[in-house]
């Protein structure tokens, strides 16, 4: 039998539109999977309320992000509404080649570069119940003026019609059964 050191983990990729609640139902996944790590995206935006330094983003400025990108720090980083995301290429392969598995939040574009760097990542689409309930949630949420509110939504349409390219989609109607049904797809192994 081999040891945990020598299995290598999978690595899950949640993505979906701005506003579809990734970040909530990975944080509810990852209490219930213990070898399931989140490998912390870098950002160049501002923390939000509640989120915390190197717990839900690692928040760097333009000039850090810029260094880490031409050190090759990231498997892959976009700019997003003004804003830079990067995915960190070290802290993914130390969780891979620690026999744990590891989750990324990412956009859909960002899941897509993954997917081109990683071909056996497992890529799961968090969709929205319809893009009315998007709407209400990104309004509900409260950080970001009507202006970019559109301009959320009006990319979220572009991002539901890749959702045929992930391997898996899973509806975020409810909480609870969203979380579930993540649980069972990475307990499978995806």
């Amino acid at each position: 039998m081999a040891s945990q050191a020598d299995c290598k983990g999978r690595l899950f990729v949640i993505s979906g539109p701005s506003g579809v609640g990734k970040g909530t139902v990975v944080a509810e996944v990852l209490k219930r999977l213990p070898n399931l790590k989140r490998a912390v995206t870098y950002t160049t935006r501002k923390p939000r309320q509640g989120e915390e330094q190197g717990k839900d983003y690692h928040f760097v400025t333009r000039e850090e992000f810029e260094r880490l990108k031409e050190q090759g720090a990231f498997l892959e980083w976009a700019e997003v509404y003004g804003n830079f995301y990067g995915s960190p290429r070290d802290e993914v392969e130390q969780i891979l080649s620690s026999g744990h598995d590891a989750v990324l939040v990412l956009d859909v574009q960002g899941a897509l570069a993954v997917k081109r760097q990683i071909p056996e990542a497992v890529l799961i689409f968090l969709k929205p119940p319809s893009l009315e309930e998007l709407r209400r949630r990104l309004e509900a949420r409260g950080t970001d003026p009507p202006e970019v509110i559109e301009r959320r939504l009006a990319k979220a349409q572009w991002e539901m019609e890749q959702a045929s390219e992930f391997d898996h989609i899973v509806l975020n109607d409810r909480l609870e059964d969203a979380v579930e049904e993540l649980v069972k797809l990475i307990e499978k192994g995806g």
